[in-house]
C-alpha cells in the first residue's frame, strides 16, 4: 500500500477514534450532571458533588458545572456550624467561582459567581479585607448586569452592596479612609432602585422583597418596611437561603416601633 495512502487512512482512523472517545466522555459527563442537578434542586449538596466533581474531570471548562459546584460548597458553608469549617468551604467555593469567571468572561452567571461567594464570606474577613473585597463585589455585579440586564440576582447583590455602603456613617467613613484608603460611597435610594429592578424581573423570590423591606427600615420608612418584609415572609421557602433571609426579616421587624 502506498505510504501516503496509509498515512491518510491512519490519520482518519485516529481522528474517528478521538471523536468517539470525546462523544463517550461527553455523554458520561451529561449523565453525571443530570443526576447532580436533581440533587442540587433538593439542596443535597454533598450528594450532588459526588456527581458534579467526576463530571468536571471530564469537562474541566464546563462553566455551568463550575458555577453549580461553587453553589454546592456555599450551601455546605451555610449548613456548617463551626467558623473554621465555614471559612474552609467558602474558600473552596471561591476557587470554583473564580474558575468559572475566568473560563467564561462573557457569561453573566459566571461573572456573578465570585460576587455571591465574596458576599457569603464577608463576615469572616477583617475590616481592611472587607474594604478590598467590597470593590470586587461591585465590579462583579456590574459586569454581570452589563452582560445580562435581566439577571435579577445581580441586581439583588448590587442592592445589598449599595445598602451596606450607605450604612457606613460619615465619621466611620472619614476614619476608615484614613486607615484603609478611600472608601466607596452610596445611598439607600440606590439600593432601593436595585431591589425594585430585581422584583420587576422576578417577583417570585422572597429575598428581593425582604431585602427591600430591610432597606426601607434602614431609611426609617417603617410602613414600607413592614409591608415588604411581611410580603416576603408570607412566601414559601424555595431557595437554600430563604430560611435565613426570613430570620433577618423578622429581626428587622422586631426592631421597628
Amino acid at each position: 500500500m502506498n505510504s501516503s495512502i496509509f498515512t491518510r487512512l491512519f490519520s482518519a482512523a485516529a481522528a474517528l477514534l478521538l471523536t468517539c472517545v470525546a462523544c463517550r466522555a461527553g455523554s458520561e459527563a451529561d449523565d453525571l450532571i443530570v443526576k447532580g442537578n436533581a440533587l442540587d434542586k433538593t439542596f443535597h449538596a454533598t450528594e450532588a458533588l459526588e456527581f458534579y466533581l467526576p463530571a468536571l474531570k471530564l469537562e474541566p471548562k464546563n462553566v455551568r458545572l463550575l458555577v453549580s459546584i461553587a453553589r454546592q460548597y456555599r450551601h455546605l458553608m451555610t449548613d456548617a456550624t463551626v467558623r473554621e469549617k465555614k471559612v474552609s468551604l467558602g474558600t473552596v467555593a471561591l476557587g470554583y467561582s473564580l474558575r468559572a469567571s475566568a473560563v467564561a468572561p462573557d457569561d453573566s452567571e459566571a461573572q456573578l459567581a465570585p460576587a455571591i461567594t465574596y458576599g457569603k464570606m464577608m463576615s469572616f474577613r477583617g475590616t481592611k479585607e472587607q474594604v478590598a473585597v467590597s470593590s470586587l463585589i461591585k465590579l462583579s455585579a456590574d459586569k454581570a448586569i452589563r452582560l445580562d440586564p435581566r439577571n435579577d440576582t445581580a441586581w439583588h447583590i448590587l442592592g445589598r452592596w449599595h445598602r451596606a455602603v450607605a450604612e457606613v456613617g460619615g465619621v466611620k467613613r472619614a476614619f476608615g479612609s484614613l486607615v484603609y484608603g478611600a472608601l466607596p460611597s452610596s445611598t439607600n435610594e440606590a439600593a432601593v432602585a436595585c431591589f425594585e429592578k430585581a422584583i420587576a424581573i422576578n417577583p417570585t423570590r422572597l429575598m428581593h422583597h425582604i431585602e427591600l423591606g430591610r432597606t426601607y427600615a434602614q431609611m426609617g420608612k417603617k410602613d414600607d418596611a413592614r409591608r415588604l418584609i411581611a410580603k416576603g415572609l408570607a412566601m414559601p421557602d424555595v431557595e437554600k437561603d430563604d430560611p435565613e433571609t426570613k430570620r433577618n426579616g423578622r429581626e428587622a421587624l422586631a426592631k421597628l416601633h
